[in-house]
């Protein structure tokens, strides 16, 4: 962002980091012919599962998407490692396509409260509901930030119970050195336009899961073999040989396919996923040196290193203001502020359609959900940086 007069700043929540290669990589696209799903996503999903050191990346067209395909695919392995009937855990904040698929799925959602500190899962109130129910975690690194997986790997050690991540908020995020989105047995990312790497819209499962590999290709398009380096994996050959084979279906798939465009932005981007995370981080350390003579205000705590989706904040309860003040105060200095993902989802109207276990008391959802907020993560030179935090001690006021 640029220096201008304080009657003039604006932080947006998200903000644009295209440049020429990637706008060259589109147009190339577009003048091939070749629109459809092709090389260029078969080569950016090489590039991203090296990236990451996974032996597995399938693209689709949506984080959301790659949600779904990551829950569809544990019901066809063999054995499935999901069963319909089961109890699935998750946190209770997090985005409506974190529940969604598992719902869709015939499993029954256990919300668990998150840790008012890091918003990742609180780990007492996991070790609480982890019983023999329960089939599936649904682990969340919100905005940016890791669970402990440590911890939870102690929690679920000798229990048949499958760990995936929803790492759409948190690529580029690590733990001890490991990467998120790389705990359980399929992470999910996003490339949404304001995400750590952005192809418009996109998603990815990663994997080290041969099978699940070729389930969440199957899946990806139609359910189909087309497509398959080994479909022998997922069915019997069939006798008729090739001509049937590219219009044989075996599964109840999807067409969540990405566009060829997507693939091409997407290898220029991950050229520079490295400095974006490094701006990112940067950032961080700075916005959170200048913010730390702020009362009332407390910012997400980092586990790990995080990625910073952006800056989570809850208002204390010495704050003194309310929560729709101060945003709206920021709003009026030209922040963009939005809820913390989608705040206690278990408050949400559309749980009314979802199967899922009467949510216990969830403290600290609520006061994410009452009193919380996020900002976007941006560019911030110093005069920037002061700006900001002027806007913030004057909502705070």
């Amino acid at each position: 962002m640029s220096a201008g007069a304080a009657s003039t700043f604006r932080y947006p929540l998200a903000f644009d980091t295209w440049g020429d290669a990637e706008r060259r990589a589109a147009i190339a696209v577009i003048e091939s012919g070749q629109t459809t799903m092709g090389r260029q996503v078969a080569a950016f999903e090489a590039r991203f599962a090296a990236h990451f050191g996974a032996r597995h990346a399938v693209m689709v067209n949506s984080g959301s998407s790659a949600n779904l395909l990551a829950v569809a695919a544990l019901f066809h392995t063999r054995p499935p490692l999901a069963r319909e009937g089961a109890v699935a855990i998750v946190p209770a904040v997090s985005w409506s396509t974190t529940y969604f698929p598992l719902c869709q799925h015939g499993l029954t959602l256990r919300f668990v409260d998150i840790d008012r500190d890091t918003l990742g899962f609180d780990l007492a109130a996991l070790e609480r509901a982890v019983d023999d129910r329960v089939g599936v975690v649904f682990a969340v690194n919100l905005l940016g930030n890791p669970n402990d997986y440590d911890a939870i790997a102690t929690l679920l050690a000798g229990r048949n119970i499958t760990l995936i991540e929803d790492n759409c908020e948190s690529m580029g995020a690590r733990l001890t050195g490991r990467w998120t989105g790389r705990f359980g047995r399929i992470g999910t990312f996003s490339t949404f336009f304001s995400h750590h790497l952005s192809t418009m819209e996109g998603g990815v499962c990663l994997t080290d899961d041969d099978e699940l590999q070729q389930i969440l290709i199957s899946l990806r398009a139609h359910g189909w073999t087309r497509g398959q380096t080994r479909p022998d994996r997922l069915a019997e050959p069939d006798p008729r040989a090739a001509f049937h084979e590219a219009f044989r279906f075996i599964l109840p798939g999807y067409n969540v396919r990405p566009l060829e465009v997507c693939g091409a932005i997407g290898l220029a981007q991950i050229e520079r996923l490295p400095g974006f995370i490094a701006r990112r981080r940067e950032t961080a350390r700075r916005l959170r040196e200048r913010f730390s003579d702020l009362r009332g205000l407390r910012l997400q705590s980092e586990v790990g290193e995080s990625s910073w989706f952006g800056f989570a904040f809850t208002l204390t309860e010495d704050a003194g203001v309310s929560r729709d003040t101060v945003v709206a105060r920021l709003a009026a200095a030209g922040v963009e502020t939005r809820p913390v993902v989608a705040g206690n989802f278990t408050r949400q109207p559309v749980m009314a359609h979802l199967r899922h276990e009467p949510p216990g008391a969830l403290p600290n959802a609520d006061e994410v959900h009452d009193r919380g907020f996020y900002i976007g993560n941006n560019r911030l030179d110093d005069d920037d940086l002061d700006r900001l935090h002027g806007a913030f001690h004057a909502a705070l006021a």
